[in-house]
């Protein structure tokens, strides 16, 4: 019998019921208990049925003692104090990206989690899903350059422009395009091609002091990536990747469903197959759900090392590209 992880999560946004039916997919999970500031918000997510314990105080939530790991789904700043506050409880965690508001909060869970004998996993799906891995299959070998999109119009930008103060546009808590789309795209460029030599950003910054549309740029000794990112407008164009032989051309980086492969020998445009699930975050919880209940298998805790490495670079990257676009949240001046 597979073993299963007693589950809790904290917030209650579409993306926390999102990973509940995702956990709940996979067979691995056992959802016991839910943290909300506001508890009849709790009582209407789906999937939280009557024997599920509900909290509003988080230190009764992590006092639980059948939970094993934690999915943290709160606002961008509040995800350090409540990740470093379940590691202290003997929790596993999982962090929903991006993960934290700069590296330093990185780098002292990630030291807190050894210490703590804890996993913390970044919950980026793409990473996971099949998509992301077929493009990196087919990569051409001879790369000359590739240009990445996701800009989607958000739903809370009307909100900021009526006066209001929605949290995905605040620096008191970390929002902005490159935290809340760019970390798609920078996990992608740096899955796919590495770690970049040199990075520069030119952003737009809205009245908030976040960015609301920006072009990255990364830098490697052969070639260039062009990135474009944006929450104030949409775009519909695909993302490219292009080498000396061939073309992958893929539907959206957010969440690959269609990638096609031109040939500069034959002139012919392939189909690569990937397989998509109905929820996106099942792949995710699956992979977590291994690493957690295969501690001494060596080729699953690679892989999860491969995962931390990968974080690191990609938020050491959004760090430098923070500093070019002049971008600064509350959280950084806390760790001055």
């Amino acid at each position: 019998m597979v073993e299963k992880l007693n589950l809790g999560t904290i917030g209650t946004s579409w993306i926390t019921e999102q990973f509940i039916h995702a956990a709940d997919e996979t067979q691995r999970y056992q959802l016991v208990s839910v943290y909300s500031r506001s508890l009849e918000k709790a009582k209407k997510m789906s999937g939280v049925g009557q024997e599920v314990s509900l909290y509003d105080d988080l230190q009764m939530f992590l006092a639980h003692e059948q939970l094993d790991v934690v999915y943290i789904a709160s606002p961008n700043s509040v995800h350090f104090a409540q990740a470093r506050q379940a590691l202290l409880a003997g929790k596993h965690i999982i962090v929903e990206k991006p993960a934290f508001s700069n590296v330093e909060e990185l780098n002292e869970i990630l030291n807190l989690a050894k210490k703590q004998n804890k996993y913390f996993f970044e919950a980026t799906r793409t990473l996971h899903e099949d998509g992301f891995n077929q493009v990196k299959k087919h990569l051409p070998t001879q790369l000359v350059g590739a240009n990445l999109t996701f800009m989607k119009y958000s739903s809370k930008y009307d909100e900021l422009k009526n006066g209001g103060s929605p949290n995905i546009f605040s620096s008191q808590y970390s929002g902005g395009a490159l935290m809340d789309l760019g970390i798609y795209l920078l996990y992608a460029a740096i899955g796919w091609f590495g770690r970049p030599t040199d990075v520069d950003y030119i952003a737009r910054k809205l009245p908030t002091g976040v960015d609301g549309i920006g072009t990255i740029l990364l830098r490697y000794p052969t070639f260039d990536v062009t990135m474009q990112v944006g929450k104030v407008a949409n775009s519909f164009l695909p993302s490219e990747i292009y080498g000396e032989e061939k073309t992958i051309i893929i539907n959206a980086i957010n969440s690959i469903s269609s990638i096609k492969e031109y040939s500069q020998a034959t002139g012919k445009t392939e189909t690569i197959a990937c397989k998509n699930n109905e929820n996106p975050m099942v792949e995710e919880a699956e992979n977590f759900a291994e690493v957690l209940t295969n501690k001494k298998n060596e080729v699953i805790q690679k892989d999860y090392q491969e995962w931390l490495k990968l974080a690191k670079e990609v938020h050491e990257t959004i760090a430098k590209l923070k500093i070019r676009a002049n971008i600064q949240f509350e959280a950084d001046q806390k760790r001055k």
